[in-house]
């Protein structure tokens, strides 16, 4: 609530509201008005791990991240809002404190597109917790990741106390199928481990969506405890869709 002006004290004002020093001047009541201030500060929390080179042909995870975040970042300027934003890997790759104007969103799209990140891992623990202590105030916040990490709701939950928080999960078509190609040769792209593992067959195929299965539903079931809205986006489908559906569910 910010201050707008003094005016004289009516009948059912709240004594509470008594502004004691202009009072005395005027040798008689006034009260201060306050109005709801309008401008918010949106910040983009956004995951720029190994693991957002995966994608398609529609792009990769972490280009649909940028693009996404300029999206936002530019709805936050018309607004005349303030937009920051924080990169993360398994460390805090970089800060850029919430400003208003074009300039500073370009220079936030621009670190998003041209960064390269010193971690390849994801720590969404470590991300939440300097977000914490940097942003005092209440914020609209979103996450944007693809929540390749474990034990983070405990902070997730903490930190949604205070801001407002939204989760925007990035997925790749391999998330969501299985590909069968025989042997294959795999790498994890945060860790680096490799190893071959033999793709195909209907038990095979049953195992590894059934795991997908299983990490989606305890992620979503985990944002629902924390009173986090949610969304999960995909590199090779427009994201325009559930985005506004996401909003419409905030606006109810």
């Amino acid at each position: 609530m910010a201050f707008r002006e003094n005016r004289a004290y009516q009948p059912g004002d709240s004594i509470r509201a008594i502004d004691w020093n202009v009072t005395a001047r005027m040798n008689s009541p006034f009260i201060k008005v306050f109005e709801e201030e309008r401008e918010l500060t949106a910040m983009l929390l956004v995951d720029v791990s190994a693991s957002g080179a995966m994608g398609s042909r529609g792009g990769t995870v972490r280009q649909m991240a940028a693009e996404l975040s300029a999206v936002l970042a530019f709805s936050a300027m018309q607004n005349g809002d303030k937009v920051g934003a924080l990169l993360f890997s398994d460390r805090v790759e970089k800060f850029i404190p919430p400003k208003k104007g074009r300039s500073h969103v370009l220079r936030i799209i621009r670190e998003l597109l041209e960064f390269t990140p010193e971690g390849r891992g994801t720590d969404l623990n470590l991300a939440l917790e300097h977000f914490a202590r940097a942003m005092k105030k209440r914020t609209i916040s979103f996450l944007i990741s693809d929540f390749q990490d474990k034990n983070f709701e405990k902070t997730l939950q903490r930190v949604a106390r205070k801001h407002d928080l939204v989760a925007l999960q990035m997925t790749a078509p391999f998330d969501r199928e299985a590909v069968e190609t025989g042997w294959a040769m795999t790498r994890d792209p945060e860790t680096g481990e490799q190893g071959f593992v033999r793709t195909g067959g209907k038990r095979w195929k049953a195992r590894f969506e059934s795991a997908i299965a299983e990490h989606q539903s305890g992620l979503e079931e985990h944002f629902k405890r924390c009173g986090v809205d949610h969304a999960r986006l995909w590199t090779d489908r427009p994201y325009v869709e559930p985005l506004m559906q996401l909003f419409d569910r905030r606006g109810k």
